[in-house]
């Protein structure tokens, strides 16, 4: 049986599954200067992290959809309600406080995360013979490796990370609770590796990507949360090993892998330096947003108006958290509907 690669070996190791690896490689390596970085070099890991990486995946999601005059057809009631849906709901939530919107979100999102990997593994099992233990097997191992360093996270000291903003997770310190989850975890990494080499011997076949995908995932959610107690760290891991894959994804599956037919409007792409611009539209988005972001709610990195937008803040951070909040939602529903995995 062939290896089951969404796109060729070279790009799948390249920008889906090698991110995680390639990261984490860096942060041992240079380790020693993450707090030099943090300090003198802020402004530059906030715009290449969070602008052009975490960002920018989430718009990836317009070239599947709305970008998308077929795909828009299909779900026009969906695309247009969610967003609406999104924002309605946010200024609800942040009308309890702003702890309460930021909290909430937080959870959606650890959410959306740990689904992704799942829908990679999936992707990456599509031509394997299923069998209930098998898929048990499976799943217990990709939430093993996401979920144990997020009950970690609830269960320990405080962090010197945050997902959105401080005391946004509810937290319980208890190294009783740790023990228990520390072995839990252990025996399903364990029962994965014996059943993946017993499985593979009899098929004399070993699934490179599912496997890389799996190991890849739990080194870089147990380093990032468990291991390190490093804001820079945890955002390297956490944005370069979501963001990169999801936008690889897109573009392999929605752009490189349809005809220009098929692709219609947006056919300039497969043409010469068709990456490219695909790349430039994201990051041109990404950076319109969070100007918005710092103009109007952070001013934090970018700082041009003195004006207090404090009263406006139940509309303007529901409504600029949309994109982001329609992401986490409708990426339930645009990949189960061709690959019946979650993405």
């Amino acid at each position: 049986m062939e290896q089951p690669w969404i796109h060729k070996a070279k790009t799948d190791l390249a920008f889906i599954i090698g991110p995680s690896f390639f990261v984490l490689a860096i942060i041992f390596i240079f380790q020693d200067y993450i707090a030099q970085i943090e300090e003198y070099y802020s402004f530059y890991t906030w715009l290449f992290l969070i602008v052009f990486i975490d960002v920018a995946h989430v718009y990836a999601t317009l070239f599947k959809t709305y970008f998308v005059a077929d795909e828009f057809q299909k779900q026009k009631r969906r695309l247009i309600l969610l967003p609406l849906f999104c924002f309605v709901t946010g200024i609800v939530l942040f009308s309890f406080g702003s702890l309460v919107f930021w909290s909430f979100l937080a959870y959606v999102a650890v959410f959306h995360f740990i689904r992704q990997q799942y829908g990679f593994m999936r992707l990456y099992a599509r031509k394997e013979t299923k069998t209930k233990i098998s898929i048990c097997i499976d799943n217990l191992a990709i939430y093993a490796s996401t979920g144990y360093p997020m009950l970690y996270w609830f269960f320990s000291s405080k962090r010197k990370f945050n997902w959105f903003v401080e005391n946004e997770f509810f937290r319980f310190e208890n190294q009783r609770i740790l023990e228990i989850l520390f072995w839990v975890y252990i025996g399903i990494l364990i029962l994965y590796v014996v059943y993946t080499a017993v499985k593979s011997i009899q098929n004399r076949f070993f699934n490179i990507p599912k496997n890389s995908i799996i190991l890849g995932t739990a080194l870089s959610w147990y380093f990032g949360i468990v291991y390190f107690n490093d804001d820079l760290i945890f955002t390297l891991l956490n944005v370069v090993s979501h963001g990169i894959p999801y936008m690889a994804l897109v573009y392999f599956k929605e752009i490189d892998g349809k005809s220009e037919t098929e692709l219609g409007r947006l056919s300039f792409l497969k043409q010469y330096k068709g990456l490219l611009i695909y790349i430039g539209i994201l990051l041109l988005i990404a950076f319109s947003e969070e100007f918005l972001w710092e103009f109007f709610v952070w001013n934090e990195n970018i700082s041009i108006t003195n004006f207090d937008f404090s009263s406006w803040q139940i509309l303007l951070v529901p409504l600029l958290t949309v994109p982001q909040f329609t992401h986490y939602l409708l990426d339930g529903f645009i990949w189960k509907t061709k690959t019946k995995s979650k993405v």
